[in-house]
């Protein structure tokens, strides 16, 4: 057994695995006393009769323009027929109607499932991800579409992986581009974002065949592990990769799990649970651009699942989340019931442009909201 301390993280090597620890924390407990951030806020879609399912939501600023996916379903979350739709905005207020980007296939009789899997842009060109299933969950597929204008899109491109990305690619210091899946975590060296995806893991690849909502409780449970979803990593300068995951199912202790690399993503450590806690959703690590590390997602652990309030979270080091703001916690009145409707922020996705953080969320699985806010509020 080789012991190797460096910048914190400790790598134990035994039988050719690779054990990371780096403890990452948080000391949310409850929003008293939790500063409220000056906000401003857009609905950019509700629902009236029709398309009432729609989440995953991301945002790009490309172009002049602010664009949008997100996923959108006739009534019943990931349901056959369940596409993906986008929107723009040149002010941030005003959206225009949603419009399809990619529509369902059927495929013995039943349509396919479509799923938003998150935007990326490289001189000029954007690229619009989502995945595609069938009905049982199976023959699992991510795809893109390219855009010079962000309104007309090219034939489908077949990424060949077989995921359902959490988020879409992002860029880590090296130029490599890593997807956040469930428990894969494809990573190209192609710049535009669309070809030689490599899939790595923390699980031997013997243990699946494809990551989407359903595939990643069984992998999980033959390595002793709870069910772990819907990633998001940071790079500290140390060029470590922290891939923090989602608990879900019975396996929810209120905690988010780790996983980390230290070869730009090729291999991945086993999974330790952390300090850091969490309410049973999707969130986003990133970095400002006064380089520290901030998380946007639901700390609360005291309401199970209701994802309220929605927290901003910063550290300077990347190990301690310990200045928080709350973002936004007004309720939402759901319309129309569906499957696993609820949750009033729902799977942020962020992004940083021009001073100001913007936030995208579901509201209850039902509308797509933004919000946004002045990072000179950030105190230091």
């Amino acid at each position: 057994m080789l012991n190797k301390l460096k910048s914190g993280i400790v790598l134990l090597f035994v039988s050719s695995s690779i054990y990371a620890q780096h403890v990452i924390t948080n000391n949310y407990q409850t929003a008293a006393g939790v500063p409220h951030l000056k906000i401003e806020r857009a609905m950019i879609y509700t629902p009236g009769n029709s398309w009432l399912y729609n989440h995953h939501p991301s945002v790009i600023h490309f172009k002049d323009k602010f664009i949008v996916i997100w996923s959108d379903g006739i009534k019943d979350e990931d349901a056959p027929g369940q596409r993906v739709v986008y929107s723009s905005s040149s002010d941030f207020f005003h959206w225009s109607a949603a419009k399809p980007l990619a529509s369902p296939v059927k495929v013995n009789d039943t349509l396919t499932v479509l799923t938003a899997a998150g935007l990326y842009q490289y001189k000029g060109m954007l690229v619009a991800y989502y995945g595609e299933y069938t009905h049982n969950r199976q023959n699992t597929h991510l795809w893109a579409k390219t855009s010079a204008d962000g309104e007309h899109w090219s034939e489908p491109i077949d990424m060949h992986v077989p995921l359902i990305p959490n988020h879409g690619p992002e860029a880590i210091k090296s130029g490599r581009l890593i997807i956040s899946g469930n428990f894969l975590f494809p990573y190209t060296d192609d710049p535009r974002g669309i070809s030689g995806w490599r899939l790595s893991s923390p699980y031997p690849d013997s243990l699946y065949s494809q990551d989407n909502s359903a595939a990643f409780y069984a992998p999980a449970a033959k390595l002793g592990l709870p069910p772990l979803c819907e990633g998001s990593f940071f790079q500290t300068d140390d060029d470590v990769l922290h891939m923090l995951l989602r608990v879900t199912g019975k396996g929810w202790k209120g905690r988010l799990w780790l996983t980390e690399s230290a070869d730009d993503g090729q291999s991945w450590s086993k999974p330790v649970e952390t300090p850091f806690s969490d309410n049973d959703s999707k969130f986003h690590f990133g970095r400002l651009p006064d380089k520290r590390f901030y998380y946007v997602g639901i700390p609360d652990t005291l309401h199970h699942y209701d994802r309220n309030p929605l927290v901003l979270s910063l550290s300077s080091d990347g190990k301690k989340f310990g200045q928080n703001y709350i973002i936004a916690d007004e309720l939402y009145q759901l319309k129309k019931e569906g499957l696993y409707k609820g949750g009033q922020y729902g799977y942020p996705h962020t992004i940083i442009y021009k001073g100001f953080m913007y936030v995208i969320i579901s509201r209850q699985k039902e509308s797509i909201e933004i919000l946004r806010f002045d990072l000179r509020q950030l105190r230091r």
